[in-house]
């Protein structure tokens, strides 16, 4: 990281002490956080080399000291960190996420962070990916169910003497994004994971479309020529009273979406979610986007996720629609601020830089073998995640289409075929890995949160059904290439069925780009990797 060298030795050296001192006032840090901050930089650069601005450097410091602070709380144990966001910290040193991912890797290094903390930024940096990449395609869908904002200029300066104004497309596109995120938030398991975390966001979308459709005075929130608006939408007479339709399935149609992911989202998690947030009377009305309910329901939804930031969640996901998003993140600005030529042109240089990002994480980029990757097309993966991910699972469902998770006629007749039947010893060696894997899918470790129990069994049900046909095929060749020969010995082999297993588990856990990459599976089951390599 640099040559070592005396702190004060170097020319020009900002005072590190007032830089600090700045940077407390106006984060409201207590002295302890502050003093390790400045002890912790001051030891560090009294070692190593810290290329560019001190401040940069000293936002890392302050990161780590109050990620180590613990506030007392009444009547519960002490809360982790001192209520000050990450998104606070970099915002007052001036500093963007990206940079901050890069600068703090090596703070890490050069301060030897514990294991512990270095998984909780690696976990943070895979949010942040996630999001970002959400939000790029929230953009496109949203304005294509809702009007253009430029379009309402003109209506919304005609009311301006109305006590209350009518929510804006603008008002509901920030709405919406807030719902998503404080929502995701809530479930762990969804944070860090692409696909469920795209459903999610659709379940966000068809939500608020049914609200402005149940609304008879906030149609006009629509864009009149999208595909999922009911017939009678164009006609004078408006049945406000029917339920509105659902448009998930009209959304995975047109957007990359896996219809029976999105309506287990929707039915499992989002629904019951959204009726807990009635409950607490945080979302209240029977039209969230009602003249008399959205300012409220904004107001609450937002006090609720500042809540959710300071206690919880390390940065806050509502950059994405500040003003200065593209200096904080690297995404361009709601279309309504910026003339769209000028849009694209200053998006270009923010685009470019999340990429670069994205492409020395390659946490998008298909993991293959070496021999593979030249086939690739590596920057297309990168610019549709989504898309890829969803296909990939698209395309394994369809492989397994009509299929049980039990063995097959045919694989039942060639296990009968056998001196000693193994079908009881199989069927109960899936169920006991079944087992193990469901148990480890959804407990919670250092590294990540555990994910749902459904989620579990899902990925569970499609990799034991790959596993019965590839079964069924090895059988068939093995039946070929032995003329018909006793199969007993190659079936009752406990490792070559676990490896099998394991494969097709790992082959469903990339198909949904789950953040348990390999080699987890093995670990999880205890497979040593030369077993595994060999199937």
């Amino acid at each position: 990281f640099g040559a070592r060298f005396p702190a004060m030795s170097r020319p020009g050296a900002a005072d590190p002490g007032a830089a600090v001192e700045r940077l407390c006032r106006e984060l409201n840090l207590d002295a302890a956080s502050a003093a390790e901050a400045l002890r912790d930089f001051t030891a560090l650069r009294g070692t190593y080399s810290l290329e560019g601005e001190a401040l940069h450097w000293l936002a890392c410091a302050l990161y780590v000291a109050c990620r180590r602070s613990r506030v007392p709380t009444v009547g519960s144990s002490p809360m982790e960190g001192n209520g000050v966001s990450l998104t606070r910290i970099l915002r007052s040193a001036r500093l963007s996420l990206i940079q901050f991912f890069s600068k703090m890797k090596k703070w890490m290094d050069m301060s030897n962070q514990p294991l512990e903390f270095r998984e909780r930024v690696e976990r943070l940096e895979r949010n942040f990916e996630v999001s970002t990449v959400i939000f790029k395609k929230f953009e496109p869908i949203f304005f294509n169910i809702f009007q253009n904002p430029c379009e309402e200029t003109s209506k919304l300066q005609r009311s301006r003497k109305q006590r209350r104004v009518p929510c804006s497309v603008k008002d509901l596109f920030n709405f919406c994004w807030t719902l998503f995120v404080y929502t995701k938030g809530n479930f762990r398991m969804i944070g860090d994971d692409l696909v469920n975390s795209y459903h999610l966001l659709l379940c966000c979308l068809d939500l608020i479309f049914a609200n402005a459709l149940l609304c008879p005075n906030r149609r006009d929130l629509l864009n009149p020529s999208f595909k999922g608006l009911p017939v009678e939408f164009h006609t004078l007479e408006t049945k406000t009273s029917e339920d509105p339709p659902c448009i998930i399935a009209m959304l995975c149609e047109l957007h990359d979406g896996l219809l029976v992911e999105a309506k287990g989202i929707k039915e499992h998690y989002f629904k019951p979610y959204i009726a807990k947030l009635f409950d607490r009377k945080i979302l209240k009305g029977d039209c969230l986007l009602d003249l008399c309910n959205f300012a409220e329901n904004s107001k609450a939804l937002n006090k609720e996720y500042e809540e959710y930031v300071l206690t919880v969640g390390d940065f806050d996901e509502r950059v994405f629609l500040g003003a200065d998003a593209e200096e904080e993140i690297g995404t361009r600005k709601f279309p309504a601020d910026v003339p769209g030529e000028k849009t694209a042109a200053r998006a270009a240089p923010m685009e470019c830089h999340l990429q670069q990002h994205f492409a020395k994480k390659r946490s998008f980029a298909p993991s293959t073998p070496l021999t593979g990757r030249r086939y690739l097309r590596e920057k297309e993966a990168v610019i549709t995640p989504v898309a890829s991910a969803t296909q990939s699972v698209t395309r394994l469902q369809n492989m397994v289409a009509g299929l049980k998770n039990a063995p097959s006629e045919q694989l039942t007749a060639i296990f009968e075929s056998c001196a000693r039947n193994p079908v009881e010893s199989i069927m109960s060696r899936v169920k006991e890995i079944g087992e193990t894997f469901c148990c480890s899918y959804t407990q919670s470790t250092d590294e990540q949160p555990g994910s749902h129990i459904d989620f579990a069994v899902n990925r569970l049900k499609l990799a034991e059904i790959l596993y019965y046909k590839i079964l069924e095929t090895i059988m068939v060749q093995e039946t070929r290439r032995l003329h018909g020969k006793d199969l007993t010995a190659l079936l009752e082999q406990d490792l070559f069925h676990r490896s099998l297993l394991a494969c097709c588990l790992e082959i469903v856990l990339f198909a949904y780009s789950s953040p348990r990459t390999f080699p987890w599976i093995i670990e999880v089951l205890d497979l040593r990797p030369f077993y595994f390599y060999k199937v």
